[in-house]
């Protein structure tokens, strides 16, 4: 099971990086359909600070932080799950 954490107050930056973890779930469970995966947002500044985001949006993959601040490719989301699974 993969844990896939969209960490931000709901912004449009949020949901575009929520939109391209699902499009990264898609595309690596075209090649490991056994892949469970669950996909969360959290807009608790006091969960952010748990995980020292001090920018949003943030993203974590299986309670590590990956990606602070920016949008990240589809492709550099698909490798963090790949590492992850």
């Amino acid at each position: 099971m993969i844990s896939i954490k969209v960490l931000g107050p709901g912004c449009a930056n949020c949901e575009r990086l929520e939109l391209l973890s699902i499009e990264a779930v898609e595309q690596v469970k075209g090649t490991r359909t056994a892949l469970a995966v669950t996909i969360e947002k959290v807009r608790n500044p006091e969960v952010y600070a748990a995980y020292g985001l001090l920018a949003t949006p943030g993203l974590v993959i299986n309670e590590q932080l990956v990606s602070a601040g920016r949008i990240p490719s589809t492709a550099e989301i698909v490798d963090w799950i790949e590492k992850s699974a």
